[in-house]
């Protein structure tokens, strides 16, 4: 049976970034979880590094639920320091993968934690990529620290990750899924700045810009009389289709006026993601509880979260987007958001992964269904 801490923890968070989003596609997954682990009496500090100009992108303040700690992102001192301090106070230490600096020394450090009644975390939020690196590297040094974590929690990937993590000596590793947080994303009127056929929020990264080329570039050559925005970093020396609007970074504030605003909302995964399935992205459930009707490229396990056809729109290719957006009508488009909606409130919430977050950390004998969100 799992139990639940007979008090609350103290969690010290080694992460991205809690209040940018500014090239940091975790941020929404971070605040959700640990909001909700608020909600339920934990006490939470994030350490994050000031990198990648995200302080000066800032979207939201430092927020109630959580105590923030800036670091130095280039005096190795300092994450050290702050690592050793956590040792000494913390319940649990959480290393989050893709910090952006001093990554490795935190996997090191954090690993290295050995106190009775600590418990030491790695928390994946792309595992796919962060599995097939150390297979393809024996001699990665965080092999050998992935069996001195406690538990090992991964923001998607279902039972093939599960079994990745094991097969390296993990002792118990467990997906928490993305969810809806209902107080920050919800239905809104639409906004003329957003007004399209097919809205897109997508960083350009390596592993996604042929996909987001074959699901979105493609169907928009293809129905040129049709209006497609594209949000997200790195687009602007982009050669795109004269009927695709860039508008740049989206801050999170502006998340619910652009999924009212689109006729469709388009969800592309990254090349790893998709391979393994099981990973439905933040912006899945953000555009869910928006009511947005959702496009997304096909991968394994989206009957887990939203039904095709009545909750969701699934496409195999470019030229199936087209199709599926040719044929949308406004009153189908609703039905499918509002249908969204209503499963992931229902379902899907931060809440539940927080209960789920809380069932892992108070030792239950068994694990969570690996394949179950």
């Amino acid at each position: 049976m799992n139990r639940r801490p007979s008090r609350p923890l103290d969690i010290a968070f080694f992460g991205s970034s809690l209040v940018s989003a500014y090239w940091n596609g975790a941020a929404t997954y971070y605040r959700g979880v640990i909001r909700a682990l608020a909600a339920r009496g934990h006490r939470v500090t994030f350490h994050e590094p000031d990198a990648y100009d995200r302080q000066k992108h800032r979207d939201i303040d430092d927020p109630p639920w959580a105590r923030v700690v800036v670091y130095s992102g280039t005096d190795a001192a300092e994450p050290r320091r702050l690592v050793e301090q956590a040792a000494r106070t913390a319940d649990v230490v959480v290393k989050a993968s893709g910090v952006g600096v001093f990554d490795e020394l935190l996997e090191a450090e954090v690993a290295a934690l050995d106190r009775p009644g600590l418990t030491t975390v790695f928390w994946d939020v792309d595992a796919p990529a962060t599995l097939e690196r150390v297979r393809a590297s024996p001699k990665d040094p965080f092999r050998a620290q992935i069996p001195r974590y406690d538990l090992v929690f991964t923001y998607g990937g279902g039972d093939p990750v599960v079994r990745g993590y094991e097969a390296l000596g993990a002792r118990r590793c467990a997906p928490i899924y993305n969810a809806l947080d209902p107080e920050t994303h919800f239905e809104v009127a639409p906004d003329p700045r957003f007004d399209c056929d097919l809205a897109l929020l997508a960083n350009r990264l390596p592993d996604r810009e042929r996909r987001v080329e074959e699901f979105f570039l493609r169907p928009a050559a293809a129905l040129p009389e049709r209006r497609f925005l594209l949000g997200g970093s790195g687009w602007q020396d982009r050669a795109l289709p004269p009927n695709v609007r860039c508008v740049g970074h989206v801050y999170t504030a502006d998340h619910n006026a652009l999924n009212a605003s689109a006729r469709a909302v388009l969800n592309v995964a990254r090349d790893s993601m998709a391979s393994v399935g099981f990973s439905p992205a933040t912006r899945v459930f953000e555009a869910a509880g928006a009511a947005a009707c959702l496009i997304t490229d096909a991968w394994e396990g989206i009957e887990l979260f939203l039904e095709p056809g009545t909750e969701v729109l699934v496409a195999r290719s470019g030229d199936e987007v087209a199709e599926l957006l040719g044929a949308l009508t406004p009153a189908r488009a609703r039905a499918i958001g509002q249908a969204a909606k209503r499963r992931v409130l229902a379902e899907h919430t931060y809440a539940e992964r927080a209960r789920q977050v809380e069932a892992l950390l108070a030792r239950p004998e068994r694990p969570l269904t690996a394949a179950a969100p």
